[in-house]
């Protein structure tokens, strides 16, 4: 039963020059955004739609994934940095209480899946190729396989954790249990790395290790599911006529995803300031409902008025 238990304490990343490191988690998005180019690819070609428009779409979805992202973030969990730190949104720094490169954190799901939404209706101003509906059926397959990779960044990265656990698996997040300066006073270790292995190895600091609680791999039961959302919208589209069938899939993957977050959200920590509340339900929970919601009426209700070729 102990294998299903770990301590979780990963270098965060590749240093490549200086003080510059190349983060794991900012390693996923890149991959995620590419795979999902070569599956765009594949559906274009498939479809016979001209690769001319697929480069324009990458850059648009690229764009309104990370600008969403953020502002979600902001202004569902942390709207204080509107005033206190109003440059770091947009910006990979922190200025406030002091200048450090930080890379871009804070993306929040709810905030990234509205800006897709805006940035293909923007995009469909631009390229009349295809119907808004088209795109945004098809753009939800590639966005569920990035999906994977990112919640398996937010778990390199030790965020985004689940709630404490006694169960039989569970995972002891050290780098979250103890800030990087408080790491190194407490061991006496001159970098973070060194009084993070430290507390993960050496028994002199085993009282250290023994106050990490273990806790849901949360970042990782959402990776797994999102790859069978993958799985089912790809084997709807390939498999059944509903790629034909305008908005079905893009109600599918609302409801699949959406509802996935709903129940893995029992377990997780807060990620933030809870302003939204209601039946014991935490913010991303009732974030959560409207997209379900919204998915059902597009899986069974929604009739487009004109069929766009």
């Amino acid at each position: 039963m102990f294998l299903l238990k770990f301590d979780w304490n990963p270098v965060s990343g590749i240093d490549i020059i200086g003080n510059f490191k190349l983060h794991f988690y900012s390693l996923m998005w890149i991959i995620a955004f590419l795979l999902g180019w070569y599956i765009m690819k594949r559906i274009f070609i498939k479809e016979k739609v001209k690769l001319e428009y697929l480069d324009p779409l990458f850059i648009y979805t690229v764009l309104a994934t990370m600008l969403g992202a953020r502002l979600g973030h902001v202004l569902f969990y942390q709207s204080e940095l509107i005033s206190q730190d109003f440059f770091s949104i947009f910006l990979p720094f922190r200025f406030h209480p002091e200048f450090e490169f930080t890379g871009f954190q804070g993306l929040a799901s709810h905030g990234a899946a509205i800006g897709i939404i805006i940035g293909m209706y923007l995009y469909r101003r631009k390229y009349k190729y295809k119907s808004l509906m088209w795109i945004l059926d098809r753009v939800v397959i590639p966005v569920a396989s990035g999906a994977v990779f990112i919640r398996i960044g937010n778990f390199i990265n030790s965020e985004i954790i689940g709630k404490v656990t006694d169960s039989a698996f569970g995972v002891r997040f050290i780098q979250d249990e103890y800030a990087q300066g408080e790491a190194m006073q407490l061991t006496g270790m001159k970098t973070p790395k060194a009084a993070y292995d430290a507390i993960a190895t050496n028994p002199q600091f085993q009282d250290l290790l023994q106050a990490v609680p273990y806790r849901h791999p949360a970042q990782l039961y959402e990776a797994f599911c999102y790859v069978f959302v993958f799985v089912i919208l790809w084997y709807f589209y390939i498999k059944t006529n509903k790629g034909n069938q305008a908005g079905f899939l893009f109600g599918l993957f609302l409801v699949l995803l959406w509802t996935i977050r709903l129940f893995v959200e029992f377990v997780k920590e807060p990620q933030g300031e809870e302003y939204i509340t209601l039946m014991g339900l935490n913010t991303g929970q009732m974030l959560s409902i409207p997209f379900i919601i919204i998915g059902l009426y597009f899986m069974f209700g929604f009739k487009p008025k004109t069929k766009e070729a």
